[in-house]
């Protein structure tokens, strides 16, 4: 139901590309680094994402807080850098990682763009490779260390 909600909202035609959201962060500990993570916990924080930045600072990224663990879908839609998403079920441990989601072009049909799927509580976009370079593998278990921001 939420794969529904989200690529029904996505999907929606817009005049124009999103600005970029700037997010409260979290700081999340990983084997070989401390991520400062922007949290995306609303719907529609979740429904823009990473839409519109076009670079991701080392050990940055977006958290996409989820209401329960369950199955979720995302798609590369006016995402303008290659990503790795990590899922992470509630209790902070990695179930897998989709490492180098490519951009698709802006001309590709929403039917046709392909969705990266998973089943988590929480999703983490970094840049791609970041993932790898940060000692995040499946099985690893991550630490929410602290919120800052409004």
């Amino acid at each position: 139901m939420r794969e529904l909600a989200l690529l029904v909202a996505l999907a929606t035609p817009a005049a124009a590309m999103p600005p970029a959201q700037h997010l409260p962060t979290i700081a999340v500990r990983a084997p070989a680094a401390t991520l400062t993570l922007q949290v995306a916990k609303t719907e529609l924080q979740r429904e823009l994402g990473l839409m519109g930045v076009t670079a991701l600072p080392e050990h940055t990224g977006m958290l996409f807080v989820f209401p329960q663990d369950g199955p979720v879908a995302f798609w590369m839609k006016d995402t303008l850098i290659p990503l790795d998403m990590v899922f992470v079920g509630s209790d902070w441990k990695v179930r897998s990682i989709a490492a180098r989601v490519p951009t698709v072009p802006a001309t590709m049909p929403d039917e046709n763009i392909p969705l990266v799927r998973g089943n988590a509580r929480y999703v983490i976009e970094l840049s791609s490779g970041e993932a790898s370079q940060d000692g995040i593998v499946p099985g690893v278990r991550l630490d929410a260390v602290a919120v800052h921001g409004r």
